[in-house]
């Protein structure tokens, strides 16, 4: 998602800038007004009529005659004093008389007074004209103050366009700084995409890996089974190798006791009959003569009925043995069969045991070396190459342990830098997903790597 928003940080510059513009402007003016002298008042002008009898007497002065003619309108007092006011009872003081100068006196005093009006005809015009005067200044200062406060305010506006020129280059900043943010966001989007989908290829091969390896696990499962059921055929055969050998001795020692059993049952019989006989000769001795020639011929009778069954019992005797010898023959040529039978079928495992683990071991070291890449790429995706080392390279020597843990790493390379970045980057990978098979896993401990800065 895009963030458009401006950082707060830059429209608080920004306010802040206007209003220390605004506040300085402000000052600037008043300043300059407070330090301008404000337009003093005209003076007053004070007018004082004089009567001429409140004039004091002119001292008489010695009449001198001279060409030039004196008028009244040249001659102006430079300074018009008020006198003090009459005091009534102020006493006589006699004076010394002077010579008649009434007619002198009295023209002087209109002379006088014509030049005090003539004086303050001029006091009036000069007051005029300082009044003219101060209101030109007035004026001038009111204009002044009226071209410092538009001054005061084109600063403002000025202050104001600067604040709006500054806003608008922040703005366009922020906007440019927006937009940079929203391609390193789309760039780090699609770079997480990317991650992503290196992340699913690598868990989908990791699958097919682990299916691999379960279809391996379930084959040679299937083997130790057939393994197992060879093996439980040898031990059965070998189970009635062992049993037949016992049958074959139980019927050895049963037809020697056999044939013990008959000898003794023939001597007895023969023991029996010699009795009989002996009996039968004492009984004939005992008997006549007459009766010898009878047992004579009954002996002769007996002795060739004897004679007759001894030879039968001499040829079942040897059928006996004969049939014994074949059946030991027999028995030893089935034995002698089974024997090899057996010593074929058990070349035969020995040979499929050492193909499984032939192909048990070649299976182990493809998965190891499948696993090693793994982590090869795993390193390298870890890697971060520094900065000013370009075309340096390095190789590393990793032995982890048995879950998967760096239990140590030796990197060599001629740049410092690049040494310690793949040997960070080979602890930061830790830990490495390790094969379930021990001999994939025992031989997967250690693995080598090549790394080269571009």
């Amino acid at each position: 998602m895009k963030n458009n928003q401006k950082p707060q940080s830059k429209e608080t510059a920004i306010a802040l800038g206007f209003t220390i513009g605004i506040h300085v402007v402000a000052l600037t003016g008043l300043l300059f007004l407070g330090l301008s002298k404000p337009p003093e008042p005209p003076k007053q002008i004070k007018t004082v009529l004089i009567k001429p009898e409140d004039l004091p007497p002119p001292e008489p002065k010695p009449v001198v005659d001279s060409d030039s003619v004196e008028t009244a309108d040249t001659q102006v007092a430079e300074k018009i004093q008020q006198t003090a006011e009459p005091v009534q009872d102020a006493p006589n003081i006699p004076t010394e008389r002077k010579p008649d100068t009434t007619t002198i006196d009295q023209q002087k005093a209109a002379d006088e007074a014509k030049a005090a009006a003539l004086e303050q005809q001029a006091a009036l015009a000069a007051a005029k004209i300082a009044q003219d005067k101060a209101a030109k200044l007035a004026q001038a200062k009111a204009d002044a103050a009226e071209k410092a406060k538009q001054e005061a305010a084109e600063k403002v506006k000025q202050a104001k366009n600067a604040a709006d020129k500054a806003k608008a280059v922040a703005d366009a900043q922020a906007k440019a700084e927006a937009a940079e943010k929203a391609k390193q966001l789309a760039r780090a989007e699609a770079n997480e995409r990317a991650r992503q989908a290196k992340l699913a290829a690598d868990a989908k091969r990791k699958a097919e890996a682990a299916e691999k390896v379960r279809k391996d696990a379930a084959d040679k499962a299937q083997q130790a089974k057939a393994d197992a059921a060879t093996k439980a055929k040898a031990e059965a055969a070998e189970k009635a190798r062992k049993e037949a050998a016992n049958k074959a001795q139980q019927a050895k020692a049963d037809a020697v006791a056999k044939a013990k059993a008959e000898a003794a049952e023939k001597a007895r019989k023969d023991a029996a009959e010699k009795a009989q006989q002996a009996k039968a000769d004492a009984k004939a001795k005992a008997d006549a003569d007459a009766r010898a020639k009878a047992n004579a011929k009954a002996k002769a009778d007996a002795d060739a009925k004897a004679k007759a069954d001894a030879k039968i019992k001499a040829d079942a005797e040897a059928k006996r043995k004969a049939d014994a010898d074949a059946k030991a023959k027999a028995d030893a040529k089935r034995k002698a069969d089974l024997a090899r039978e057996l010593d074929n079928e058990k070349e035969s495992a020995a040979e499929q045991a050492k193909n499984a683990a032939a192909n048990k071991k070649a299976e182990a070291r493809k998965v190891a070396s499948s696993a090693k890449r793994d982590f090869e790429n795993k390193v390298r995706n870890a890697w971060r190459m520094p900065a000013g080392s370009s075309g340096q390279k390095a190789t590393a020597r990793v032995t982890l342990t048995d879950s998967g843990s760096v239990a140590s790493v030796i990197v060599n390379s001629s740049d410092p830098d690049v040494k310690a970045s793949v040997e960070q980057a080979v602890r930061a990978a830790a830990p490495y997903p390790m094969p379930s098979d021990p001999d994939a896993r025992r031989e997967a401990r250690s693995f080598s790597a090549n790394f080269t800065v571009k």
